[in-house]
């Protein structure tokens, strides 16, 4: 999707986490308050039934304090929606690449600045997109409805494989890469990434696991069996129903950073 990037987030309060069953509940708690929260945009609210926040976040496995990467962020509805899941400990980088940003039909905010102050856990980023990169660590990239736009002539320079390597080198170990796309038919690749905006599963995958990347499943709950899958997504016939998969990726490794030293004997 080219839409002009407007932020308005969700402010929510930090939760803690304890014992691993204490995490499972709090991830749950912060999903559902990030979805429920009464400050959202209306019109976020009304998209909620065709894009399910909840599922989406769940999919991510998103915990308060985590820092996330909110890649091509269009309108900002997932950076909302992920600024409240982290809470104040965690953060959001909404990236839009220089190529993509030339469609805002608005000034867009400086690079490294928060667009709403009471919402300071959001930083806008702005740059090319081969030189991605964030200012630490992530637990999560996520991408929706843009992936097979890195394809396409407008987005050029851009090279996916150096793109995909570049996600893989700013996740910690452990961490989560969410590619959320507009399916096209089976086995044509990349024949319709510019003229119906979408892109092969299969293609998806292979390229993202050239970079480094585990395949760790899908989720479904966007899957539309009754989209043909050849027409483009802004037609009035499918718009807002198209056929979506929804991939997990993993960065090998162990989460959470330094090896514990062997006790002294």
């Amino acid at each position: 999707m080219r839409t002009s990037f407007a932020i308005a987030l969700l402010a929510t309060a930090a939760l803690g986490l304890a014992t691993p069953a204490a995490a499972v509940m709090n991830t749950q708690a912060n999903v559902a308050a990030a979805v429920a929260d009464a400050n959202r945009p209306a019109d976020d609210v009304k998209r909620d039934a065709d894009r399910k926040p909840a599922d989406m976040l769940a999919f991510t496995g998103v915990k308060p304090g985590d820092k996330v990467a909110d890649l091509i962020p269009g309108g900002g509805y997932f950076s909302r929606l992920f600024s409240a899941a982290v809470g104040e400990k965690g953060a959001v980088y909404a990236y839009m690449p220089s190529e993509f940003a030339k469609f805002s039909k608005s000034p867009l905010p400086a690079t490294g600045s928060h667009p709403d102050p009471k919402r300071p856990n959001i930083t806008f980023l702005t740059a090319p997109m081969n030189d991605f990169a964030t200012p630490e660590k992530l637990d999560v990239v996520w991408t929706s409805q843009n992936y097979h736009d890195l394809h396409d002539s407008f987005a050029a320079p851009t090279d996916v494989a150096k793109v995909n390597k570049a996600i893989f080198d700013a996740l910690k170990p452990g961490g989560v890469y969410i590619v959320l796309d507009h399916a096209a038919a089976d086995g044509s690749g990349l024949t319709a990434t510019d003229t119906l905006h979408r892109i092969d599963a299969a293609t998806v995958r292979k390229e993202v696991e050239a970079a480094g990347f585990k395949y760790a499943g899908s989720l479904d709950v966007l899957r539309n069996p009754a989209d043909p899958r050849t027409a483009n997504v802004f037609d009035k016939s499918i718009r807002g129903h198209t056929d979506q998969f929804v991939f997990k990726f993993i960065k090998p490794g162990k989460a959470g950073g330094v090896p514990k030293m062997p006790k002294k004997k």
